[in-house]
């Protein structure tokens, strides 16, 4: 019973370490979407190269961006002529283009005030003759990102409540059997919190090794995943792999805790007669 309850705890925690790491591949994937918003700067046509430093400069100082690219007048023309196949000097005489800045925004400035704010910023900024973005589209993707979130927030909580559910089950049924063993406890004068440290010690046990195997095979798949299918899920960086560790070790220890302190009180407060009749 005790092997079975062990299987049924580590394939519960398994289910909650995958939706963990599936929770944040989510975070990362909207924060990379989000990044890809650009904000472009057209700079004045008097600007000089003393100037551009400055802007630069400024640009790098502010936290708002986390990708800045510059493209000059030539860079400009080049690309025109490439793309269309014109050359617009041979028409006017002169390089109608101008300097200006393609700015990634960070996921946490991607929002419709977070552009808001850096288009205030960059129009006050000497030098800076007009600020374009799609104010539009980044509206949508505000909308479209807070559904989902609400979608799969709830889809998240379902889950998790159902894998709760399993591992108090569990638990019970592991205890269900010792029932008779408890009560003859009680009927020998065992204080409650003498007959339930056993079970709780035991338990917390099984949730702790459980917790280590699933975050074991969890690991497996996830660097089967990169190195053999080039598939990335999140960046492995400290604060997610401590954030899935404790997620699943945390929930290994306390719903074995709570589980095995609501059974055994349960059966300790029966009588003997009740016992033979569940």
């Amino acid at each position: 019973m005790y092997f079975t309850a062990a299987i049924s705890v580590f394939l519960v925690l398994l289910m909650i370490g995958v939706e963990c790491v599936l929770l944040l591949s989510a975070v990362t994937a909207v924060d990379h979407f989000k990044e890809n918003a650009v904000v472009t700067a057209m700079l004045s046509g008097d600007v000089d190269s003393v100037d551009i430093a400055r802007i630069d400069s400024q640009l790098h100082a502010w936290p708002y961006f986390s990708d800045i690219a510059f493209t000059s007048r030539q860079q400009a023309l080049e690309q025109h002529i490439e793309e269309l196949g014109e050359d617009p000097t041979e028409l006017l005489g002169f390089n109608p283009l101008f300097d200006s800045y393609d700015l990634h925004p960070t996921a946490q400035y991607s929002t419709p005030d977070g552009m808001e704010e850096i288009e205030q910023q960059l129009s006050a900024l000497p030098g800076v003759e007009r600020v374009m973005y799609q104010r539009d589209l980044v509206q949508q993707i505000e909308s479209n990102i807070n559904k989902a979130s609400i979608v799969l927030m709830l889809v998240a909580g379902v889950l998790l409540l159902i894998a709760m559910l399993l591992i108090i089950n569990t638990i019970r049924l592991q205890i269900y059997s010792k029932r008779f063993i408890i009560n003859t406890m009680t009927l020998v004068g065992a204080t409650g919190w003498h007959i339930k440290m056993p079970f709780v010690g035991k338990n917390m046990l099984m949730g702790l090794l459980a917790g280590i195997c699933s975050l074991g095979v969890l690991a497996f798949g996830i660097w089967y995943l990169r190195d053999k299918m080039d598939i990335i899920l999140f960046p492995l960086t400290l604060e997610n792999m401590l954030t899935v560790s404790g997620v699943v070790l945390g929930c290994g220890l306390l719903l074995t805790l709570f589980a095995s302190l609501i059974a055994t009180g349960r059966y300790i407060r029966m009588s003997t007669n009740t016992m033979y009749e569940i």
